[in-house]
């Protein structure tokens, strides 16, 4: 299952090359995929984000998954279309996830003039709910006390601050990782090859792949909705990969194509 194939071997040399030259260059951010409010978006970062990593275990975990996963697929499909379907989910893992970001920040920026133009508490309220993820509680002893003291102009430029510095750091984050094409390989692999057994740490036994996906599916879906603070990672984006490639697949299978 680890012998490598000629596109999986690019494809780790590719993500390989972009990581290492990131380190020296010190960042390689034009290639990232920001969200499309942002001033550093290019149309570009929906294909090139997915050649970034974080750092050493973000891309060492994509890169297992690649050739752990890839060769059989690469085998059974050939290069081209083994290729095709990577850059695919990739780019629809990246639209998709784009997408619900510029919603969110959008959604942010709506809640802060409804705050700004009537700053009440239930107006607080609906900031923290939609914005806050998993830190709510923090804001329960300031919205009691904009309650208390509605007219209190220095508390309430206060809240404007926090919220506006809230949206620049939530827009200045963008998106990097193979994440979103390898789900999509993973989901392919458990269509194709539903009952190989995979050895997952730190289970003492293999899982058949079909199961392994479902699994990794519901785990990622709970904590896309369930956020924790300090999460970065884009869940949904991992889901989005999935979904493309679902797509892909049976849209293969009904119309039999081949790709020369």
């Amino acid at each position: 299952m680890f012998q490598l194939t000629p596109t999986v071997r690019n494809l780790l040399i590719a993500n390989a090359a972009v990581f290492f030259l990131s380190l020296q260059l010190r960042g390689l951010n034009f290639l990232a995929l920001y969200p499309l409010d942002n001033p550093l978006f290019k149309p570009w970062q929906f294909l090139t984000y997915m050649f970034m990593h974080a750092d050493m275990g973000h891309i060492f975990s994509n890169m297992l998954g690649l050739i752990a996963l890839g060769p059989l697929l690469e085998q059974r499909w050939g290069a081209k279309r083994f290729l095709t379907y990577w850059l695919i989910c990739g780019l629809g893992a990246g639209i998709l996830y784009n997408g619900l970001r510029t919603y969110e920040l959008r959604r942010m920026q709506h809640d802060t003039e409804v705050f700004r133009q009537e700053p009440t508490d239930i107006h607080l309220q609906d900031f923290v709910n939609h914005n806050i993820e998993g830190n709510e509680a923090a804001f329960d002893a300031v919205i009691h006390q904009l309650h208390e003291t509605p007219n209190d102009q220095q508390l309430i430029q206060g809240l404007l601050t926090t919220m506006q510095a809230t949206y620049e750091q939530s827009q200045s984050h963008p998106m990097v990782g193979a994440s979103g094409a390898l789900f999509g390989i993973m989901l392919a692999f458990a269509f194709f090859f539903p009952n190989t057994g995979l050895m997952v740490f730190p289970l003492p036994i293999p899982i058949k792949a079909k199961y392994f996906v479902v699994l990794y599916g519901l785990y990622e879906f709970y904590f896309g909705v369930h956020r924790v603070p300090g999460d970065n990672v884009a869940h949904f984006a991992h889901l989005g990969g999935m979904l493309v490639g679902l797509v892909v697949l049976l849209f293969w299978q009904r119309n039999r194509t081949r790709l020369y």
